[in-house]
Formats: structure tokens, C-alpha cells, sequence
């Protein structure tokens, strides 16, 4: 390597990369697909935490403690589960930042890919801080639904790349008439509500994330447990609904497919809510709903992904740099 290359590497390490390295399509849908998975397995570890009640184990942020940036002996098994799932935000970044070189290395670069992963990069940083605020301000039940609600926003744009990754550039042309469009969207929108309403039950119920004294949000859980499965069966009829539209326009496999496989991470995530409902939730059940929780949303966006198709683009991009990510 010579001082100019060494010196273009320091200026912009992804262009320096790109120009020596060409990875194959499925390197790229592997990579995009790998953040996607450390999105949620990040997401269920939170969800440890919260529920074997260390969710203080790390009692500030961005040290474990005052004087000790990682947990000590002292603060026992709640110390390790807390600060072990900070330590996978590194691993996430490691997955993410992944995901961009592979993007940036393509040929012809597809500068959509590359900003698709540059948000995910900017929205684990913002995550990450929240969940430093979380810390900060004793669990407070807003804040933690907050933080859900920002890794639900990742885990869309997560999505979005790995399907990307399937698809060329081109403008999308629709597989499907307007109104199972529209009848999609409205799934999309209800199943966020069913995500939001979710979170409120999480804030309302009895796992405070914490063995003292945390404050929980001012509702009646059982009323707001009661909303959150109406909302969910509410889905479940729209995307039954859906499956016999499209079969009755002889709508092409993609969306049928993707209809089918929601229909069924509904079901078991259905089955699995009311099973927790009913034996006072248990801590491995609320566990593996949030796990679900996950499943359904990538779900029910790789319907709505579906009802389009993207052709590759005609026209190559050269890959030289991004000024727009140069400064990035």
C-alpha cells in the first residue's frame, strides 16, 4: 500500500474498500439480513432484562457505574444480564456497519442500499442514547415504550434493505389492484397501533424491569390488555380477508405467500397472548411474545413489500464516491 493509498483509505475508507472488493449478490442480501436478525435477537435480550428484573443492574449510563465501566462482582447476575446487553449494541453496530460496506462495495453501487444503511446505523446511535436515558431516569414507562417503539422504527428499515437487497433499482409496478393496496395499508396502520397499544400494556402491567419500586403507567392493564387483543384479532380478519382477495384475483404467489406465513406468525402469536394472559405472565412467555411481536411486524411488512416488484435499473451508477457520505 503506498502513502496515497494509505491517505485515500483515511479520507474515505467505504470508496477505498468498494474499489478493491466486489461482493456477490447474496453477500449483500446475507449482510442486510444479518442486522436485520441482530435487530431483533437486541430487542429480545432488552426484554431479558426487563424481565428478570435488571434493568437496573447497570445503575447509570454510560458506565455500569459511577467508578466502573463495566459491572462488577458486587452487582451479582442482575450486573452481567444488564451490561451483557449493552455490549450487543456493539455487536449490532458490527452487523449494521457490516451490512453498509457490502452495500457501498456492490457493483453498480445502489446508493439506495447504502442509505438504507446508513439510517440504520444513525437509528441504533439514537437507540442507543435512549437507552442511556431510560437508565438515567429509573425506567421510567415512557421512556421504555419509547425505546421500543425505536427499535419497532429499526427493525422496519431493517426490512426494508433485506427486501431491497432481492430487487432492482427500477420504478415498482404494482402486482395488485389499488384497493388490496389500500386494504394493506390499513393493515400496516393497525398493526402500529397494535405495537403502540403493546407497548402501553408493557408499561401498565407488573414487570417493571426493576425489583424496586418503579412507577408503571396510570391505566387499568386488564382494560388495555383487552384493547391490545381486539386490535390483534382486528388484524388477523384483515389479513384472512386479504389471503381470499388475492385468491380470488388470482393474485401472482409473492403476496399469497407473504399473506400466508403472516396469517400464521399471527396465529401463534395469538396463542401465545392469551396462554400468557390467562397464567398471569410468566417471564419466558411475555419473553417469546416480544419475540413474536417481532416476527408479526416483519411480517406483516414483507406483505406490503410484496404487492410490488422493482425491476433492475438500465442505467448503471459508477461507483466512485458519495460527497453526501464522504463527510459521513
Amino acid at each position: 500500500m503506498t502513502r496515497t493509498d494509505a491517505a485515500q483509505g483515511l479520507r474515505n475508507p467505504l470508496a477505498y474498500i468498494a474499489e478493491r472488493w466486489t461482493p456477490s449478490p447474496a453477500v449483500v442480501r446475507r449482510a442486510a439480513a444479518g442486522a436485520l436478525v441482530m435487530m431483533v435477537v437486541i430487542v429480545v435480550t432488552g426484554g431479558a432484562v426487563r424481565l428478570t428484573g435488571s434493568g437496573l443492574g447497570c445503575p447509570t449510563w454510560p458506565k455500569c457505574t459511577d467508578e466502573s465501566l463495566t459491572a462488577t462482582h458486587e452487582m451479582g447476575l442482575h450486573g452481567v444480564i444488564e451490561f451483557g446487553n449493552r455490549m450487543l449494541t456493539y455487536v449490532l453496530c458490527a452487523a449494521v456497519g457490516w451490512a453498509i460496506i457490502a452495500a457501498r462495495s456492490q457493483k453498480p453501487w445502489r446508493r439506495s442500499l447504502t442509505r438504507l444503511g446508513w439510517t440504520q446505523f444513525w437509528l441504533v446511535m439514537g437507540n442507543a442514547m435512549l437507552g442511556g436515558i431510560v437508565v438515567l431516569v429509573g425506567l421510567n414507562p415512557y421512556t421504555v415504550a419509547a425505546h421500543f417503539l425505536l427499535s419497532t422504527a429499526l427493525i422496519a428499515v431493517a426490512t426494508v434493505m433485506w427486501q431491497r437487497t432481492r430487487e432492482g433499482d427500477g420504478e415498482p409496478r404494482p402486482l395488485v389492484g389499488h384497493a388490496i393496496r389500500q386494504l394493506v395499508r390499513v393493515m400496516v396502520a393497525v398493526t402500529v397501533l397494535l405495537i403502540m397499544v403493546g407497548t402501553v400494556v408493557t408499561g401498565a402491567g407488573p414487570h417493571a424491569g426493576d425489583s424496586s419500586d418503579v412507577a408503571r403507567m396510570p391505566v387499568d392493564w386488564e382494560m388495555v390488555s383487552k384493547a391490545h387483543a381486539v386490535l390483534a384479532w382486528i388484524v388477523v380478519t384483515l389479513t384472512f380477508a386479504l389471503w381470499f382477495v388475492l385468491k380470488a384475483v388470482d393474485a401472482p404467489r409473492g403476496p399469497l405467500r407473504a399473506t400466508r406465513d403472516l396469517f400464521l406468525v399471527l396465529l401463534a402469536q395469538g396463542v401465545i397472548g392469551y396462554v400468557q394472559y390467562f397464567t398471569d405472565l410468566p417471564e419466558v412467555l411475555v419473553g417469546v411474545h416480544m419475540l413474536g411481536s417481532c416476527l408479526v411486524w416483519i411480517a406483516v411488512l414483507r406483505v406490503a413489500l410484496s404487492l410490488r416488484e422493482r425491476p433492475r435499473a438500465t442505467a448503471d451508477v459508477p461507483a466512485q464516491a458519495d460527497p453526501a457520505l464522504t463527510s459521513a
